[in-house]
């Protein structure tokens, strides 16, 4: 391990979304030092669920990106010791020997392996029970599988399979890397026992070969070459470490990162993670873990409704409706805005649609019950994490975009019962620095948490509506059960 001595010396956290790429430099007290974008062409979208990014376009973006933020440095760059990545989870391309892409990435949301997703899903049934994973139709091992299929007659080349940070890793090395156990998670990595689904793999054909070795994420796994040096502004010799998937790393960034502590994420759909000392499995496959860096687990579920329950109102119009439904207290009626088919967080149901219950007195008061609805769906997140067996412990910590909005953090934390705690940096490019420092700045990702994270003032529930708004809650619940939903 390497401990930073120096203190100009910071660390660079690198994000590569569906959209663009983001660098964050930060110092080992979390002060942002510079920061950095950079376009990415769209993802390419057509018929059978097809999703696809030409990979060949990640590394001039990050090395762009890398560029212009350490440019911006007091030092010009030599002041970086170490650099991570993290990526949206579950897209995967397929590299020759060179490490050159040999055809598109299939991107998170592809859906074109979905009936060997569900092969998989039967051949490990065993593994993915006692792990407390579904393989749903867009994970990754499905579209392995399938490149295997496309890709997999013995031509004399190598074929390597690489996640979003892999390849990046590999440019920035100058050579192939280990992959991380979060990345890996939806490509079948079994970070319970350590190994790669052998079984599963062999029955859908997928070269053994392929698949790289996996390790903990904020592990060093080389370090910055020559030529990547001169094409970021990195020092050689900077340190590579490993990163995390974004909502891994987003959770990172806000301080979550001890048992006990969770984080409610409210960006276009609500996301709940926290940290456990042991893997907690939901029968129900609402609720997943990561593994931790440091070694214990990161459960969590994504809801199907979030913040685009207010997607059709003009973001210009949304701070005098806070204010209006603010004035008007809580909503007259009760709503679950849910904008599309199905939920699978914190219950599982393909039937689900969204509701209103009563007629809304204007437009303010339609605003107000949606703000809440999504606030009993958290409510109902944490309730189902305390049925498997899980302590929630002091304030949740919130994220997003959402928690940008102060009414709804009250509401929110009006309804939990519980103070919200709001992270000033809770990105994902921040959280990337963080795994970064983890070994370089500081000894561990905890560490480098309490360290580099800072948070605003708690919000606290607002007593005088937590009577109306309990039992608007106990309205929606029941709803839920009533159309046999929820049980």
């Amino acid at each position: 391990m390497r401990v930073a001595t120096g203190q100009s010396e910071v660390v660079a956290g690198i994000d590569i979304a569906t959209a663009a790429v983001r660098v964050m430099c930060v110092d080992a007290h979390g002060r942002v030092r510079s920061e950095s974008r950079a376009p990415l062409p769209a993802p390419v979208r057509g018929a059978g669920g097809r999703s696809e990014q030409d990979a060949r376009a990640w590394w001039p973006a990050v090395a762009a990106a890398l560029r212009r933020a350490t440019a911006a440095l007091p030092l010009g760059g030599r002041e970086v010791v170490a650099v991570a990545t993290s990526a949206t989870s579950g897209t995967v391309v397929l590299a020759d020997d060179a490490g050159e892409p040999v055809g598109p990435a299939l991107m998170y949301d592809d859906r074109r392996a979905t009936e060997l997703n569900a092969r998989a899903q039967e051949l490990g049934a065993a593994r993915w029970r006692d792990l407390g994973l579904t393989v749903g139709p867009t994970a990754a091992l499905g579209r392995i599988a399938w490149l295997a299929g496309a890709y997999g007659s013995d031509d004399g080349r190598g074929r390597h399979l690489l996640h979003t940070p892999d390849l990046i890793g590999w440019r920035l090395t100058g050579g192939p890397v280990a992959t991380d156990w979060s990345h890996a998670l939806k490509s079948g990595y079994d970070p319970r026992v350590g190994e790669w689904p052998g079984e599963v793999l062999a029955a859908l054909g997928v070269p053994p070969g392929w698949l790289p070795p996996v390790q903990a994420p904020a592990t060093g796994v080389g370090t910055v070459c020559a030529v990547a040096a001169s094409e970021t502004g990195l020092p050689v010799g900077c340190s590579v470490r490993l990163g995390m998937t974004d909502g891994c790393a987003g959770q990172i960034a806000t301080g979550a990162v001890r048992p006990g502590q969770f984080v409610g994420v409210l960006g276009t759909t609500y996301v709940l993670k926290g940290v456990t000392r042991e893997l907690t499995a939901d029968p129900s496959g609402a609720l997943y873990s990561h593994r931790h860096p440091d070694g214990w687990w990161l459960p969590g579920g994504a809801s199907s409704t979030g913040g685009e329950a207010l997607a059709h109102l003009p973001a210009d119009r949304l701070p005098a409706l806070d204010a209006a439904a603010e004035a008007r207290g809580p909503a007259s009626v009760v709503a679950y805005p849910l904008r599309r088919e199905g939920e699978r967080f914190p219950f599982v149901s393909g039937a689900a649609r969204g509701f209103l219950l009563g007629t809304p007195a204007d437009e303010a008061d339609r605003h107000r019950a949606d703000l809440e609805g999504v606030a009993f769906l958290e409510r109902l997140a944490l309730d189902r994490v305390g049925e498997l067996g899980v302590t929630v412990e002091g304030p949740l910590w919130a994220a997003g975009g959402g928690s940008r909005s102060p009414l709804w953090n009250r509401v929110r934390a009006t309804v939990l019962g519980r103070p919200l705690r709001i992270a000033d940096h809770a990105e994902t490019a921040f959280g990337a620095a963080l795994l970064a420092a983890s070994g370089t700045l500081h000894p561990d990702v905890a560490t480098s948490a309490t360290a580099m994270v800072r948070t605003g003032r708690d919000i606290e529930p607002d007593e005088a509506e937590r009577a109306a708004l309990d039992e608007s809650y106990a309205t929606f619940t029941a709803a839920l059960r009533e159309r046999g939903w929820l049980r």
